[in-house]
């Protein structure tokens, strides 16, 4: 099956930085051919999209991340990575990958119900 599995959360200090990853595996799961995505949830929050990447690179951000956040895709590792700068106590969160064998546009990246996999997620904490 499809695993999905987080990692590089923790506890940061405002203006500091961290870097998550997101290692996938299974044995129908070609990586390349799917569309993936960082989401976060924030306690008492709903879930809400952070980026989005594919193979050719299309890529969208939340408005809260852009600037300040990078994501890529190292597709020879089969990984989804997030770096995260200058981050604030309003980034603190469970930070989710997400992957689906459909594309998505301007209208349909950030829509949770369209990602079909899903990681457990990681705790992401930036103290004042």
């Amino acid at each position: 099956q499809v695993q999905l599995v987080e990692s590089g959360g923790g506890l940061v200090q405002t203006g500091g930085s961290l870097s998550l990853s997101c290692a996938t595996s299974g044995f129908s799961f070609d990586f390349d051919n799917y569309a993936t995505a960082w989401f976060r949830q924030a306690p008492g929050q709903e879930r809400e999209a952070v980026a989005y990447i594919t193979r050719r690179l299309t890529i969208y951000y939340a408005a809260t991340a852009e600037g300040r956040f990078v994501v890529s895709r190292d597709n020879a590792k089969s990984t989804v990575n997030l770096i995260m700068n200058n981050l604030k106590p309003e980034d603190t969160a469970v930070y989710y990958c997400a992957a689906d064998p459909q594309l998505k546009g301007t209208y349909t990246w950030y829509k949770s119900k369209f990602y079909k996999f899903w990681g457990q997620g990681t705790q992401v904490t930036v103290s004042s």
